[in-house]
This record gives structure tokens, C-alpha cells and sequence, in this order.
């Protein structure tokens, strides 16, 4: 009798320096750490703004090295969770991405897309609901248009 191999369930968490994206990466290390079968990418996205939003080159390089900076302290930090709850390091990737975002939701869902991730986990912002009203939010824009895989919000 062969034995099949199964494919790692692949786990995207969003990752963006806030409380709740952090509680979304233990909530995940807790669920799923020393399980196998999984494997996760910690997404940390720097959605670019427009040329015109900088006065000069110079200004927008410095901005775009101190994002760098910030996502990969962020992405160890975030690493290091899940590898302490038993996610084999192997399986763990720490990636940022540079994009052009009509939306960070519309983002999420392309690098998920992209990645073949099964789930997308995304913190919930928190915002009240007049908040939400005037200024939408990207968990609820995610679980609005996301197509072929899961999604989990956690507060």
C-alpha cells in the first residue's frame, strides 16, 4: 500500500504592527503550533503610496527604508512566536510586500492568491461602527470579497 503524501495546509497571517495582528499570530501559534500538516507565511504588506505623496526622491527612499526596517523587526518578532510554539522554523516565512494598493484588502486577498494560501488571518481593527461607516474596514472587506479560501478575524 503506498502512502500518499499530503501538502501542508498553508496558513496566511496578516501582519501590520498592531495589538490585534499580534493577538491574530498567538491565537494561530496557539491553534496550530507542534500540529503538522501546516505551514504559515506572516505577511507584513507596506502599501505605496502615490509618487506625488513625496517631495523628492531622497524623502521617499528614507520612507520606504524605515518601513523595511519596521517589517523586518516586526516579521522576527512575529517568527519567533510561532517557531516557540512549535511551528518548525522550515515552515514559518516571514515576507514583506511593496504594492500598489487599491485597497489593503484587495492586497491581501492577491498575495493569498498568489501563495496558494488556503486561510487568510487578519486582526480586527477595532474601529466603532461610525468609524467603520466613514472609513470601511479591511477585516470586513476581506471577509466580503474573499473567494477560495478561509478567513479568520480575530479580536
Amino acid at each position: 500500500m503506498s502512502k500518499v503524501m499530503e501538502k501542508d495546509r498553508h496558513i496566511m497571517i496578516a501582519a501590520d504592527g498592531s495589538e490585534n495582528s499580534r493577538r491574530a499570530v498567538e491565537y494561530v501559534a496557539d491553534m496550530l503550533g507542534g500540529l503538522q500538516g501546516f505551514r504559515l507565511t506572516i505577511l507584513c504588506l507596506i502599501p505605496l503610496p502615490p509618487e506625488e505623496h513625496f517631495e523628492s526622491d531622497k524623502q521617499r527612499d528614507e520612507w520606504l527604508e524605515g518601513e523595511r526596517i519596521n517589517a523586518s523587526a516586526l516579521l522576527g518578532r512575529f517568527s519567533e512566536i510561532c517557531i516557540q510554539a512549535g511551528f518548525p522554523a522550515d515552515k514559518v516565512e516571514a515576507k514583506s510586500s511593496e504594492r500598489r494598493c487599491p485597497s489593503v484588502s484587495d492586497c491581501l486577498l492577491q498575495e493569498v492568491e498568489e501563495a496558494g494560501a488556503c486561510t487568510l488571518v487578519v486582526g480586527r481593527r477595532g474601529l466603532t461602527m461610525k468609524e467603520e461607516f466613514l472609513f470601511g474596514s479591511t477585516s470586513s472587506q476581506v471577509l466580503h470579497d474573499a473567494k477560495g479560501c478561509a478567513v479568520w478575524v480575530v479580536e
